[in-house]
């Protein structure tokens, strides 16, 4: 029986006895609809970007590119051999851009890499930005660790398990896309609402040398009334380091203090972060030790007043759409940073100016964009299956991933909201649950269910910051919580059929289908019409279902692939617009 794991081996290439075989080129395979983006894949160019924008060196190899790879019939890791098949990482195996484009199960991957010589004085970490869904890493046999999650990232040292020479990397994993992990909104293909799964490696996996006593991590924190931002380093407790904060070159503020202990830097005048004016200070910290890495922070804060939603101690109406961030050729994965923008230039151009981050947790990439655009995010963790009741073990895992994510986000400014829980899927303990999350960032908003009203969710627990209402096409019309925000945290879902940009024409649907573009329009304008009124009238923020049709789904803004915008950008815009002046 396979192991449920993910096996990362890094061994010295052309063992002795290996005999090579034959081995197949990577070819992309046919998506059901192609991007613009689509063409421009291939193996020399797959996500070549720095995946880490908040922690930044100098120094790093990218691993991304054609792998071998083939479905893991024994617990043996395929170690000295080669594969049977190509793939092109970091697409999911399903993905028209994997090369692969089915389902598996348990997987194995493998390639070759070489450690350059200046790295050799010092420690070397493999990072996995994400991996669905367990992961055993072991480097040239030896295993350096162990790894269940989805949506979080997770690296290993595996300095001490080199040799000379070309390394092997071989990585094997398991997926069930089942009831004891979060997934989302991954199911079988056609199911409905739900949409084709991404299994094993789907974010960028990457190599880089630091020095013995480094920086895992930047948190910070902002003061917008004082100008006091608070700086935790991390992963080098009791080591000094200096810290810059700069606009432009020119810097604004400094201090020292101790990895490990929060330190404040000052920063006079601040310039406040928001959609309307989204500035970034840039930010430097050198350890005693010599490692320096980059970073970036936005004053900003975000708070509920008077069953107000504030943003930086003013009410701020918040209006977006729902964003699943599927893709019909790369499935979880965008086919390039450039599409990974795209959507948020749409939103931008819509007038928006929050987006849900739907169910699923995007790559860093996505949240710097949105943090250089100027879109507030509502960050939903991935829920569980949606109508079991999660196992102890289930539930633990949801919470230790749901944490992580949390950590590893803390400091993008555009996230203003955490969800833990929709519909009631797989939900359970909802006040604990939203308690713990404010707890363990009181810097942000809890929206303990969205749709509390809908589905299979629990009883209003009175928890958390927002009072969320799910009602279509609506809007909602909620009562007003008198202590809480009151949200439609999604209405809509007008739709439209786009001959030839369909995922499935048979099986296309909406919560309302409009006959043409300019209907569709029409009726947008109504909706955006009616909300106003419920702005009026107290109402916080609202979701709108959705920037595009997704699968089976054809209620977006935009068709799945992309290529055609469904209705008039230009008046959905001013309709936006005034919707955002029904609350001053």
């Amino acid at each position: 029986m396979v192991r449920p794991a993910v096996v990362l081996a890094v061994l010295l290439f052309g063992l002795s006895g290996v005999t090579p075989v034959a081995q197949p080129e990577w070819h992309r395979q046919t998506p059901p609809l192609s991007t613009p983006w689509t063409d421009a894949v291939s193996p020399t160019n797959a996500l070549p970007e720095y995946p880490r924008p908040q922690l930044t060196r100098d120094a790093w190899q990218n691993l991304n590119g054609v792998w071998e790879f083939e479905p893991a019939l024994t617990a043996e890791p395929p170690f000295g051999r080669q594969l049977h098949e190509k793939i092109l990482v970091p697409y999911p195996v399903e993905s028209a851009l994997s090369g692969i484009m089915r389902h598996e199960t348990h997987m194995w991957y493998r390639r070759t890499f070489d450690i350059p010589e200046p790295w050799r004085s010092q420690r070397i970490l493999l990072h996995f930005q994400a991996v669905d869904y367990d992961t055993t890493v072991y480097v040239n046999g030896h295993e350096v660790t162990r790894h269940a999650g989805g949506y979080d990232s997770f690296s290993a040292d595996i300095t001490d398990a080199l040799t000379t020479g070309p390394q092997e990397l071989v990585v094997g994993v398991t997926d069930t896309t089942g009831d004891g992990q979060p997934l989302g909104k991954q199911r079988a293909p056609g199911a409905g609402v739900f949409y084709t799964p991404s299994s094993g490696i789907w974010q960028t996996v990457w190599l880089e040398p630091v020095r013995p006593v480094h920086i895992t991590r930047v948190d910070t924190t902002s003061n917008t009334t004082t100008g006091e931002v608070t700086l935790t380093v991390q992963g080098a407790d009791g080591t000094p380091f200096r810290a810059t904060a700069s606009d432009h070159g020119h810097i604004v503020a400094q201090a020292e203090g101790t990895a490990g202990h929060p330190t404040t830097l000052t920063v006079g005048h601040p310039r406040l972060w928001s959609p309307d004016d989204p500035f970034l200070y840039d930010l430097r910290v050198t350890l005693s030790t010599g490692d320096t890495v980059g970073s970036y922070f936005g004053v900003r804060s975000v708070a509920v007043e008077n069953h107000r939603i504030l943003l930086n101690g003013k009410p701020f109406f918040q209006l977006g759409p729902l964003d699943q961030g599927f893709w019909p050729d790369g499935l979880y994965t965008a086919p390039t940073d450039a599409a990974l923008e795209f959507d948020l230039q749409q939103e931008k151009a819509l007038g928006f100016t929050m987006v849900r981050k739907h169910l699923k947790v995007e790559p860093d990439r996505w949240y710097y964009h949105a943090d250089r655009l100027g879109l507030l995010v509502w960050q939903d963790m991935p829920a569980m299956t949606e109508n079991v009741t999660p196992a102890p073990q289930a539930r633990a895992n949801f919470e230790i991933e749901l944490h992580r994510v949390i950590d590893q986000h803390r400091s993008f400014p555009s996230i203003v909201t955490w969800v833990p829980f929709n519909e009631g899927w797989g939900d359970f303990d909802v006040a604990r649950v939203a308690d713990e999350i404010a707890a363990w960032d009181p810097t942000r908003l809890v929206d303990a269910e969205s749709g509390v009203n809908c589905c299979r969710s629990q009883p209003d627990t009175g928890h958390g910051d927002l009072l969320d209402d799910h009602t279509y096409p609506g809007p909602g019309t909620p009562p007003l919580d008198p202590v809480r925000a009151t949200v439609d945290g999604e209405y809509g879902g007008l739709g439209l059929k786009v001959r030839g940009h369909e995922f499935d024409p048979p099986g296309s649907f909406a919560y309302e289908m409009e006959p043409d573009s300019a209907a569709l329009t029409r009726r947008y304008v109504e909706l955006q019409q009616r909300l106003g009124t419920e702005v009026r009238r107290g109402l916080s923020a609202a979701v709108y279902t959705q920037l595009t049709d997704v699968e089976k789904e054809v209620n977006g803004f935009l068709t799945y692939d992309r290529r055609v915008r469904k209705l008039d950008f230009a008046v959905a815009r001013r309709a936006n617009l005034a919707v955002q002046s029904a609350a001053r």
